[in-house]
C-alpha cells in the first residue's frame, strides 16, 4: 500500500501527521561523528523506513573549554555527508552531551543557549515551533498511521540536569545524587511530560539520550538520580498505553526489560568504542538486560503492524544483519 504524509496540525504540545500504511518502520541511532565514514546509511536505506530518530551525539562539536568554536564546523561537515534520501523521511531528534556542547554537561553549561540555536538551525526547526521560545529542546508528536496513533516523545536530559558528582581513581564512576531537589528534566519538562503521555494513542515511543532501565554501569544514566528514576518508571508503568523506550549514548547496543517496560539502546552509528577500551573490562551484566551488549556499529529498527498492534524490535549491525530481535504485542506491556 502506498504511504503518504500530510501534516494535519501544529499545536503547542505536539505535531500530528496522518499516514496511510499497513506497517510503519522507524529506525533510530546515536553517536554519529561528522569526521568518520558513515556506511551504515546504506543498510538503513534498504529498510525502506518511514521515520528516523536521532538519539543524541548527532555531531561531535564539544570542546573541554565548553566553547563552541568547533561546533559550527561540525554541523557544516555533517550537513555535507548526511544522505539526501533521509530528508525525504520523517526525522525526529534529541541531543546529548557532544551536540549540547560539553562532555557530560548539564544545566550549568554556560553556552547552552548558543548551542541550542545552532542545533535548531541545523535541523531546520521552524520559527513558530515551541522549541524556539522555551527552554530546552524537548518535543513530541503524534503520528496517525491509518488510525493507529503513535506518540513519539523526545526528552531533553541535558538542559535542566543537576550536577553529577564523579568519583576519582582509575575507573571513576558517577555517584547517586540523593538531593530531592536535584533533577534531570526540570519542573516545566516534567509537567509537560505528564501531560503528553496522557494523550490518546496506541503506542508511546519515549526517546531519552541516556539509558533509563540500565543501572549497573558506572557512566551517566537515569539511576544517578534515584528519585527521578523511580518517578519516570512509575509514570510509564502505570499508563494504559504501552511504552517503548529508546536510548543512545553508550557506544554499544542492548535490549532491556523491567516489568512492562522495554528499552532498546542503539549506539553508535559510526563511532564504536575501540577494542582497547574493552581490554580488562568485564562484560556488562545488568539485571534488566536481555542477552548481551553489541559493541559494533548498529542501528535500531521498530516495525509496527498497525492493524494487529504487534511490534518487531531489532538491533542491526553496519551491514544490516540482525543482532537482536524481540517480537511483542500489547499484552506484553500489561
Amino acid at each position: 500500500m502506498r504511504k503518504s504524509f500530510s501534516i494535519i496540525c501544529i499545536v503547542a504540545l505536539t505535531t500530528s501527521n496522518f499516514i496511510i500504511a499497513e506497517t510503519f518502520k522507524i529506525a533510530f541511532g546515536s553517536c554519529l561523528h561528522q569526521n568518520l565514514p558513515q556506511p551504515i546509511w546504506h543498510s538503513i536505506k534498504k529498510e525502506n523506513i518511514d521515520s528516523f530518530i536521532f538519539l543524541g551525539d548527532n555531531i561531535y562539536g564539544d570542546m573541554p573549554s565548553g566553547k563552541l568554536t568547533k561546533m559550527k564546523k561540525a554541523y557544516i561537515q555533517q550537513k555535507k555527508i548526511m544522505p539526501d534520501w533521509l530528508y525525504e523521511k520523517d526525522i525526529n531528534m534529541i541531543w546529548d552531551d557532544h551536540d549540547y556542547g560539553m562532555d557530560n554537561g548539564g544545566s550549568s553549561y554556560p553556552f547552552k543557549e548558543q548551542a541550542k540555536e545552532m542545533y535548531l538551525n541545523f535541523w531546520n526547526i521552524p520559527n513558530n515551533d515551541p522549541r524556539r521560545s522555551r527552554d530546552g529542546i524537548y518535543t513530541s508528536k503524534i503520528i496517525d498511521v491509518d488510525g493507529f496513533k503513535l506518540n513519539i516523545i523526545m526528552l531533553d536530559t541535558r538542559y535542566f540536569r543537576s550536577t553529577l558528582d564523579r568519583s576519582t581513581g582509575n575507573a571513576p564512576f558517577y555517584k547517586k545524587n540523593l538531593d530531592p531537589n536535584s533533577t534531570i528534566l526540570g519542573k516545566k519538562q516534567w509537567d509537560w511530560l505528564e501531560m503528553v503521555v496522557s494523550q490518546e494513542s496506541d503506542l508511546i515511543i519515549l526517546a531519552t539520550s541516556i539509558q533509563l532501565l540500565a543501572t549497573s554501569h558506572r557512566f551517566e544514566k537515569w539511576s544517578n538520580f534515584p528519585h527521578e528514576h523511580k518517578k519516570i518508571k512509575e509514570l510509564l508503568k502505570n499508563l494504559d498505553t504501552p511504552s517503548l523506550i529508546i536510548s543512545g549514548d553508550r557506544h554499544q547496543g542492548a535490549v532491556y526489560k523491567e516489568d512492562n517496560l522495554i528499552e532498546v539502546t542503539s549506539s553508535s552509528l559510526n563511532k564504536p568504542l575501540s577494542k582497547s577500551k574493552f581490554i580488562g573490562r568485564p562484560k556488562e551484566n545488568d539485571n534488566a538486560m536481555i542477552g548481551e551488549m553489541y559493541r559494533g556499529e548498529n542501528f535500531g529498527l521498530i516495525t509496527i503492524d498497525t492493524k494487529n498492534k504487534k511490534y518487531v524490535i531489532e538491533l542491526k549491525d553496519i551491514n544490516g544483519k540482525q543482532v537482536t530481535q524481540i517480537a511483542i504485542s500489547k499484552k506484553d506491556f500489561l
